[in-house]
């Protein structure tokens, strides 16, 4: 995980919920992965880059990032998202 960042993450059957913690300032690495992932931002202000496109996302705002698309992030305060994804994300079990 990177520095700044804390994670709890829940798995069901069929896909898994992920609730991370921002510190200010902190950096989501580009990555991409098979799965498809419903961001919300809970609280904070967060910038998101989704396939290249970077958006500032306000508490309340809802991002869908489709399978095998990059995308990475900035915290501007600190902030909380819960994340969904489809199927299970098995790298992320403990």
């Amino acid at each position: 995980m990177a520095p700044g960042i804390r994670l709890q993450a829940v798995h069901g059957e069929h896909m898994s919920l992920a609730h991370w913690n921002f510190e200010p300032d902190a950096d989501l690495p580009e990555h991409s992965h098979p799965h498809e992932q419903i961001a919300i931002l809970q609280e904070g202000r967060f910038v998101l880059t989704v396939g290249g496109e970077s958006r500032e996302l306000s508490p309340g705002d809802v991002v869908v990032i489709p399978p095998h698309v990059p995308h990475s992030g900035r915290s501007i305060t600190a902030a909380r998202v819960i994340d969904v994804f489809s199927p299970v994300r098995e790298d992320m079990r403990d």
